[in-house]
């Protein structure tokens, strides 16, 4: 009798051992799919901010290409020259600006088209000029006209060519392109927060009866709720680790790409966006799991199922 209760006692025990390792095993997968499930969220968010950065820079630098070019006289002096280098340098609608000689004109000209004007005419056709680029919020059509209008009557200046068409044109592609983007970004901001709300809420889904036994036995909310707190906010936190990890990868990749990639990938970017997944990994995952952990501690046992 006393081999029956002692072998009887030991697969009791045996059981149990198994059905919370079983419970562990099943506590830890939940906790691992909700970490996955979050830092694929964060890192669709985390995409989404790069490209507006990347696209908001790419549209900068596309405008800076912008702007007219200023056609001197013939008789303009050194002096003059200078004081126009001068005054560009110090114009605050200027991003970059370049002065090409009558010289250097026409050995581009001769390079790019193979001929010699000097021999056709016996002279030098070209004038000097200044190629001037505007900054991004002066590459619009009213800008541009509010700028070469004053200066075609600068003396010592011959003519100002500038393209109005054509940069009303890509300025006004590139903000349709930018509200497009915009739109997008927005539509994903709730599907992102309700994907991360019902990953959280599943979690604490599967812990309810937890929750109720600590209530009978006479646990305040505030007890009761901490743990789940916290253990969303860390979860949430190595799902933003994970989703930065995961883009300064794709972000190392994009960086050997081309030159025009570099340059409109900044450091910046990648450290702001990385920050952000950072902290709103743990700030989403807090709100979350505190709406869903009240709303299991107000429901009454038979709700529960």
């Amino acid at each position: 009798m006393l081999q029956l209760l002692d072998k009887g006692g030991r697969n009791f025990v045996t059981l149990q051992t198994n059905m919370k390792s079983r419970k562990g095993f099943r506590s830890l997968s939940v906790q691992m799919t909700a970490v996955v499930s979050v830092t694929l969220v964060l890192l669709l968010l985390g995409t989404a901010a790069t490209l507006g950065m990347f696209a908001r820079n790419v549209t900068t630098d596309i405008k800076e290409q912008m702007g007219f070019d200023v056609v001197l006289e013939d008789t303009v002096t050194e002096s003059e020259i200078n004081s126009f280098k001068q005054l560009f340098s110090e114009a605050a609608y200027v991003s970059s600006f370049v002065y090409h000689s009558p010289e250097e004109i026409l050995n581009n000209w001769r390079q790019e088209m193979g001929e010699d004007l000097t021999v056709l005419l016996d002279m030098n056709p070209f004038l000097p000029e200044f190629e001037i680029n505007v900054k991004a919020e002066y590459a619009s059509a009213d800008s541009l006209d509010a700028i070469m209008i004053p200066l075609s009557e600068v003396s010592g200046v011959c003519e100002v060519n500038g393209h109005t068409e054509i940069v009303e044109a890509v300025s006004h592609n590139l903000s349709k392109a930018m509200m497009v983007l915009i739109i997008i970004m927005l539509a994903l901001l709730p599907i992102a927060l309700v994907l991360i709300n019902n990953t959280v809420r599943l979690t604490i889904y599967s812990r309810r009866f937890t929750i109720h036994t600590m209530k009978l036995v006479g646990a305040s909310r505030g007890f009761i709720r901490k743990p789940f707190l916290l253990s969303n906010m860390l979860q949430g936190l190595i799902a933003g680790i994970l989703a930065s990890a995961l883009l300064a990868g794709a972000y190392g990749y994009l960086w050997n790409t081309d030159e025009v990639t570099r340059s409109a990938l900044t450091s910046d970017m990648l450290l702001i966006t990385c920050s952000g997944m950072l902290v709103c990994g743990p700030i989403l995952c807090l709100i979350a799991a505190a709406w869903s952990t009240q709303r299991y501690l107000s429901k009454d046992y038979d709700k529960l199922f």
